[in-house]
């Protein structure tokens, strides 16, 4: 099936995934990627922020843990900016840690993953959060 006109000219998505690991960054970039999906990676926390300063995702693919700030901490800070507070944040960490997964739903955010990562739970979390 081709695609009309109007479905073409439709922006693509875009996501950020800020993880310290570089295998999670290239593993979930190359998922998200051959699903049509831009992405951009930060390193840490700090990167993250400086990112975001000119970059409006659609979803953020968040670690917990990491050297310079917690996932925590940087979910706090994003959702202090207006123009990002109402987008969805979801945790994608090896962390299966009830209270873990409690404090993020306390800070807002949308989801939980667990690492290893499962492409089905991804897919489901991008067509509930990305619908196209």
């Amino acid at each position: 099936m081709i695609a009309g006109p109007e479905e073409s000219m439709k922006p693509q998505r875009q996501i950020l995934i800020v993880d310290d690991e570089p295998v999670w960054l290239r593993v979930l970039k190359q998922m998200l990627e051959t699903k049509g999906y831009v992405v951009k990676e930060a390193a840490s926390g700090a990167d993250a922020l400086n990112t975001l300063k000119s970059y409006e995702p659609d979803l953020i693919l968040l670690d917990v843990r990491m050297p310079d700030m917690n996932g925590f901490d940087l979910l706090d800070h994003i959702k202090k900016l207006p123009k990002l507070a109402s987008k969805p944040v979801v945790f994608v960490s090896a962390m299966d840690d009830f209270h873990a997964k409690k404090v993020a739903r306390e800070l807002g955010a949308a989801d939980y993953l667990l690492k290893p990562i499962d492409e089905k739970e991804v897919n489901s979390v991008l067509a509930k959060y990305l619908p196209r």
